[in-house]
């Protein structure tokens, strides 16, 4: 049985898998987290399957050492291709949770029949994941993907909220394969620091799927299922980078309204 004091641990490319850590900070304030991101190898979209899953092994290694009570992937690229590796390969240690399945559930809830919209990296869309789990549904849901390559990197940058990052992500949304969608499901943890623009473009007349947030309520209900809350936990916080970089830093303000401390953790050395 896990100890339900145990931090949970979350692990990204980049700083994507903040906007699913900031959600869970805000669900869960008493939980202590621990935050990866690597840095080193970012963005995991353009990696190959082997490498994804290698770098995932050896970053769950370091939060089993911390401890963990539950690991979650917040990276599509890595749900997509490590999770059932990664499940296997911690076994009984903690619980490991990915950010496709959640999505997955929210969509059979609410889209019965309809036409959806994936944006996601290179990785995350050429491995069908998504498609193969909506079909599983049964639900007569269509579901049209498209590659958005130029994104994640932009995010790491900075370059989110202002004409170049406009001018992107119109070009993208702007393709034939999404046309006709109901729904748009922002299919990497970088995109929620986009959907301001994304919406914008839209003009609300498709609804755009916060990952970040389907993802945190269904990391609460599984706790909550498992009695493994945190009720009188300090919300401690610790985040941790393969590789310093300043983007890095400075985006990380965005999410807690706060300067964080980063540590260097060099796991590739």
């Amino acid at each position: 049985m896990f100890d339900s004091s145990a931090p949970i641990g979350i692990f990204d490319s980049g700083i994507g898998g903040m906007t699913v850590a900031s959600a869970v900070t805000r669900l869960l304030p008493n939980e202590n987290t621990i935050y990866f991101g690597d840095t080193a190898h970012l963005p995991y979209g353009d990696k190959s399957t082997a490498s994804i899953q290698a770098y995932s092994i050896k970053i769950c290694n370091m939060l089993l050492q911390q401890n963990c009570k539950l690991i979650l992937i917040a990276c599509n690229s890595a749900s997509a291709a490590a999770f059932e590796l990664v499940r296997e390969y911690v076994g009984s240690k903690a619980k490991v949770l990915n950010v496709i399945d959640p999505v997955v559930d929210y969509i059979k809830e609410h889209y019965d029949g309809k036409t959806i919209g994936l944006i996601g990296t290179k990785q995350t869309v050429l491995s069908n994941v998504y498609k193969k789990k909506v079909d599983a549904l049964d639900k007569n849901i269509h579901l049209k993907s498209l590659a958005t390559p130029l994104l994640a990197p932009m995010i790491e940058e900075g370059f989110f909220d202002n004409n170049i990052s406009e001018s992107i992500i119109d070009s993208y949304l702007s393709d034939p394969t999404l046309e006709g969608i109901e729904a748009l499901i922002l299919g990497c943890t970088h995109y929620p620091l986009i959907k301001n623009q994304i919406c914008k473009y839209y003009e609300n007349d498709v609804e755009i799927l916060d990952t970040s947030e389907i993802v945190a309520h269904s990391l609460r209900a599984w706790l909550e299922q498992h009695y493994l809350v945190n009720e009188k936990g300090t919300g401690k916080r610790q985040f941790y980078v393969s590789d310093y970089t300043l983007s890095f830093e400075q985006s990380t303000n965005i999410f807690f309204g706060q300067k964080i401390q980063l540590e260097h953790y060099p796991l590739w050395e």
